[in-house]
């Protein structure tokens, strides 16, 4: 698992082993930022069940301002803490250690406003609509931020949760990713 372009293209990053633990793939990472690559300059980035932290990584070898990082597995916050060691981005890069299934609220500590957030839940846990609400009702999204879940094709979801409406929808094996964006 590597890096794929920007800043630190190439740099390895640590993979969580022995774990039930879906990392994004190579190849989905390309084909996310591929769609979304002028929305990675500068980006105020929120990385949501966060695992190995390549969605928020990427975004920051592409130029996003800053990431934080959520997870809440005492395995993927190690390999958290190493990737962003690894890549030198501890100025960028905060990691919060939270369950993120009881509220999103948390996040006003932080003192941002995200505009691009990455939702990567466990496959068929009906994790992803749950996340879709708290992120609408946790008051740190800024208007026309882009959200981008990476779920199983068993999971369908609805064109539109809360101020969060489907813009794009891509099947890359067993995954989809949907792009939402949030409206007022």
């Amino acid at each position: 698992m590597r890096v794929i372009a920007g800043t630190l293209k190439g740099r390895k990053l640590h993979p969580l082993r022995g774990l039930r633990i879906r990392p994004t793939t190579d190849y989905l990472r390309e084909s996310i930022f591929n769609i979304l690559a002028p929305l990675a300059e500068g980006a105020v980035v929120l990385d949501l069940f966060a695992g190995t932290g390549s969605l928020g990584i990427e975004a920051l070898s592409r130029g996003a301002a800053s990431t934080v990082f959520v997870d809440n597995h005492p395995q993927a916050i190690k390999i958290l803490v190493r990737n962003i060691s690894t890549c030198l981005l501890q100025e960028q890069g905060t990691i919060l250690k939270r369950d993120i299934l009881h509220g999103l609220g948390f996040l006003k500590a932080t003192g941002r406003a995200f505009d691009l957030v990455f939702v990567d839940p466990p496959y068929d846990k009906a994790f992803v609509k749950r996340t879709l609400h708290l992120l609408d009702d946790c008051g740190c999204i800024v208007q026309g931020a882009r959200v981008v879940i990476e779920h199983s094709l068993r999971e369908t979801l609805p064109q539109n949760v809360a101020r969060l409406e489907r813009t794009n929808e891509r099947q890359h094996g067993k995954s989809l990713v949907s792009f939402y964006e949030f409206v007022l």
